[in-house]
């Protein structure tokens, strides 16, 4: 999705006005930038291949170069292994930002994208279309040691869908300050499965943000539980997911090979790895024909997100590989024909909290500890919520809160420190009294939840140190109805 569309003329004069202002702006480094390792990267050699010649520019690429690739269809794949940039001097990879797109297309002897031993890349702006093949889309492969600070960006993956093994985007070495962002991936096997099956290889300290995935027979997403870090991976961190779409309303397994929209597991039992916490925060999560939304263990934080399941469960914290530890469920909206929140099987020595949640569902809340949420009957949701029972692929999906819907304070004090813990869906201020995902009630002012990039569109956006001009951008934008994501 290109982030500045416009709907008039007037909108296009206006972008035309402002953008090259903005490109003299300096923004602070964002959290993408931080954990990428590539914020400071200015590039230093800047190179231009075509699908004739870039094979051949691929194993000259040194820190600080971007190779530009120009559009048109590229048949033998993107061989990164062995690739390796520098802190702030990355290797930038780029197809066009705008026209016709470089596309890279599947094939069954190999991954489309291969990484391996290689560190601080970017790559960005590609489409990867699978054809049915039986490769990956990308993959950090088993055969490397380790690959870190990879930066992932506007790809959009399509057609892996040959089968529920065949993956968008795949990690099966040791992975770590990974950054997957702002990426379309429409028909996979899985969308994204980070790690191994046995717990090696794990997947650390890695950032998921404003990401669409939709139309997997298995998961949309799923990062596997650890055993342990291997040498270099970090002993302590966090692993955002924040602001993405998974929807799994078409294309889904049933049965036996039926899997949630998005499973986390467990981290380390001890040592390096073992405080480590998930952040799930601002997700929309829609549709699973018979499968739970959302499946997790170990110490999550799970918060400000909308869960939407005519068929089945929500949230469902259980024993997978491990067992859930420290759990804090706060401030979600869930309207689900099936369990709203499911926690069972949580060591006892951890909180397992459930703390200002609105959930609409004829069982809406078992287990944990239960503190200040309001629940009520799954056909109950059209007296609290506008319109819990709309379509977000037409767009008329809204669970933001009808006026008048309001309660008194909660006892937030267990959630304080988590990042954008005071942030709601819309990344507006939280005065502290409205449960569910939403501060407010009325008409919604935000992004319209819908099977697309999210846009903040909130009084406040988290991690995007707005200077004056680009605030005056943002509600430009947003008077002509445009999204502005952040950089």
């Amino acid at each position: 999705m290109v982030p500045y569309q416009s709907k008039s003329v007037g909108i296009h004069w206006m972008l035309a006005a402002v953008l090259p202002i903005l490109s003299l702006v300096t923004v602070a480094q964002t959290t993408h930038a931080v954990l990428g390792g590539c914020g400071g990267t200015v590039p230093e050699r800047v190179l231009s291949a075509t699908p004739s010649d870039y094979l051949s520019i691929l194993p000259t690429l040194q820190p600080g170069d971007l190779l530009e690739l120009g559009p048109g269809t590229y048949p033998d794949g993107l061989n990164l292994q062995g690739i390796n940039g520098e802190p702030d001097r990355c290797v930038i990879i780029a197809g066009p930002s705008m026209g016709p797109p470089a596309v890279f297309t599947g094939r069954s002897c190999c991954n489309t994208v291969s990484l391996g031993n290689s560190s601080y890349l970017v790559i960005r702006n590609l489409t990867i279309d699978g054809g049915g093949e039986l490769g990956d889309a990308v993959k950090a492969e088993s055969t490397a040691d380790w690959c870190h600070h990879i930066t992932l960006e506007n790809l959009t993956i399509i057609n892996q869908d040959a089968d529920q093994q065949i993956v968008a985007i795949n990690t099966k070495c040791p992975t770590w300050n990974w950054v997957i962002r702002k990426n379309h991936i429409n028909g996979a096997g899985t969308g994204l499965y980070l790690g191994d099956s046995n717990g090696e290889d794990e997947f650390a300290n890695g950032l998921i943000e404003f990401n669409v995935i939709t139309n997997t027979i298995g998961y949309n997403m799923q990062i596997k539980h650890q055993n342990g870090r291997a040498v270099g991976s970090p002993a302590n961190g966090q692993t955002i997911i924040r602001h993405n779409v998974f929807n799994k309303t078409d294309s889904s397994s049933t049965g036996g090979n039926a899997r949630p929209n998005l499973l986390v597991g467990h981290w380390p039992d001890s040592g390096p790895g073992a405080n480590d916490i998930y952040l799930i925060y601002g997700n929309l999560f829609f549709g699973n024909p018979s499968e739970n939304l959302f499946q997790g263990e170990g110490h999550i934080a799970f918060y400000q997100n909308l869960l939407v399941s005519s068929t089945g469960g929500a949230v469902a914290i259980q024993p997978h590989n491990g067992v859930p530890k420290t759990i804090h469920l706060f401030q979600n909206t869930i309207v689900s024909a099936g369990t709203g929140i499911f926690v069972t099987g949580g060591d006892p020595g951890f909180s397992q909290l459930m703390v200002g949640n609105a959930v609409f569902s004829d069982n809406p809340l078992v287990g944990g500890t239960q503190m200040d949420n309001v629940t009520d009957d799954y056909d109950q949701a059209g007296t609290y919520l506008n319109n819990p029972f709309g379509d977000p692929v037409v767009g008329t999906l809204d669970l933001f809160p009808m006026a008048g819907v309001n309660s008194l304070p909660m006892d937030l004090s267990a959630m304080v420190g988590y990042e954008d813990w005071d942030l709601d869906f819309n990344a507006s201020p939280r005065p502290g009294t409205y449960r569910g995902a939403y501060a407010g009630d009325g008409v919604n002012p935000g992004w319209n939840p819908q099977i697309d990039t999210k846009c903040l569109l909130g009084s406040g956006i988290p991690d995007w140190e707005l200077w004056p001009i680009q605030s005056i951008l943002q509600l430009l934008l947003q008077i002509g109805g445009q999204c502005l994501t952040p950089p």
